[in-house]
């Protein structure tokens, strides 16, 4: 398939994290004076007492830890960050993560002791853990169909990996999901892990091939992002003192055919600290020109890449974590960035030659779309998406959780408070049709489908 704006948004739709709900409903929609600034007027008390919710807007729990799903298995823990692709007819396909660590068997796919892992074929698992300690992350697939308001079908589609938190969508119709990690082989594991994963979105039951993309680095990988025009991949890295990457491919859509890993700099300033904790070195409204370096030894077996970078003069981000791609920009969020240490977001936009030997007469520009520094506006930004009209919706990592929105000109609303469980939300994501929004309470495993009167 050609790369095209049009056929990412076609074929991935628009990505979300999920969590299981009940169903809530309320009567009437929201009047037009309460979408004024794309506000939806104020978070009304949930009766189930799950979470709360602007008027006329309803969720329903479609998934949940621990039940049975169609291949047998139980619906792991942990759930992270997720996808939308457009299925058959009026159904939705959504592959989600599961951030469950080695040994964590009370959120792993094979019930209580492992007794249901002789179902899967043990080729099909990354890193059996020699036999004895199973690696018991990976992603699942749920089939949604909007017009019964039902999941059809949900199965584990990558076995056998660690701590899978975020990803990305591809333009060719697949799921890339990373895993936040840098563990080695040894007594225990029979693999290194800290790599990126492509997993096809399809209804058909199954695992994917588990395939390291070894090409994208080893390092505590956290979401990634495509330019369609390009296929060039940008990622995010969960550290304090993490890089952002990019990834620019022999051959666009193939990544299993490798290509260069780079690291985003300043232009004007080596080794930057963009955090503007000691020093305010990125202001919103100012885009800065950057430049990117290739890395060296990307494999990292000391798990120092970032380390490497930051002295060969690349910039270093506070937790890079959820990334996007939406209004012809790249935004990520840094969790712990900003003065009071309660998170950014920036978006970068791709240069006219981007990852060509043309790219220094028209550099890439990096720019602080938001800093608020204030907790009744947003904390500890998470996973992120960028919606269809255009605002960039939000996941808190918080035992207070709220889902954020924020409009391309920088106003802040809320748009959901977790209020049934002290834990995050993760990995939102909107259907392709962009009615549905789904997204995760992590703590108790659930994922929500929430519906309403979006524009």
């Amino acid at each position: 398939m050609k790369i095209t704006r049009r056929n990412f948004i076609r074929s991935s739709g628009i990505v979300s994290l999920g969590f299981l709900g009940l169903a809530r409903f309320n009567d009437g929609f929201a009047s037009p004076e309460e979408h004024a600034d794309g506000k939806y007027g104020p978070l009304l008390p949930d009766p189930e007492k799950i979470i709360n919710l602007p008027k006329g807007f309803r969720y329903k729990i479609i998934s949940e830890r621990g039940k049975a799903m169609s291949d047998g298995l139980r619906v792991p823990g942990l759930a992270d960050g997720m996808a939308a692709f457009e299925g058959k007819g009026s159904r939705t396909i959504i592959v989600r993560n599961h951030e469950v660590n080695i040994n964590d068997v009370a959120n792993g796919p094979f019930g209580k002791n492992n007794e249901l892992l002789g179902r899967i074929d043990r080729r099909n698992l990354y890193d059996f853990g020699k036999g004895k300690s199973p690696c018991l992350g990976g992603t699942t697939t749920v089939v949604y169909d909007h017009g019964s308001g039902q999941v059809e079908k949900e199965f584990l589609s990558l076995a056998g990996t660690v701590r899978n938190c975020a990803g990305g969508p591809t333009p060719w119709g697949s799921w890339l999901t990373c895993e936040e990690t840098t563990v080695k082989a040894d007594d225990v594991l029979e693999k290194d892990h800290g790599y990126v994963f492509e997993v096809p979105a399809g209804e058909a039951t199954g695992l994917a091939n588990p395939v390291p993309l070894k090409s994208m680095g080893r390092f505590n990988h956290e979401a990634v992002a495509i330019e369609p025009q390009t296929g060039i991949v940008y990622l995010t890295e969960d550290d304090d003192e993490g890089l952002v990457y990019r990834f620019i491919p022999r051959s666009p859509g193939k990544l299993s055919q490798g290509g260069r890993l780079q690291a985003l700099c300043l232009m004007d300033k080596i080794s930057a600290d963009t955090s503007n904790r000691d020093e305010v070195l990125m202001i919103s409204g100012r885009p800065q020109p950057v430049r990117w370096i290739d890395l060296k030894e990307i494999d990292a077996p000391d798990g120092d890449l970032h380390l490497r970078g930051y002295h060969d003069g690349a910039a270093r981000f506070a937790r890079g974590e959820g990334m996007w791609y939406g209004n012809g920009r790249i935004y990520f969020a840094c969790t712990s960035g900003g003065r009071n240490k309660k998170g950014q977001i920036f978006r970068y936009r791709p240069g006219a030659h981007e990852g060509t030997l043309r790219e220094k007469e028209s550099p890439g520009q990096l720019e602080l779309f938001v800093e608020p520094n204030d907790t009744d506006l947003f904390k500890s930004c998470d996973n992120l998406t960028v919606a269809p009209w255009g605002d960039v919706v939000l996941c808190e990592d918080d035992s207070h959780s709220f889902i954020v929105g924020v409009t391309p000109k920088g106003d802040y609303y809320r748009l959901a408070e977790n209020v049934g469980f002290k834990s995050e939300f993760a990995g939102g994501v909107f259907s392709p049709n962009g009615q549905t929004f789904f997204v995760n309470i992590q703590g108790p495993g659930l994922t929500l489908a929430i519906e309403g009167p979006w524009r």
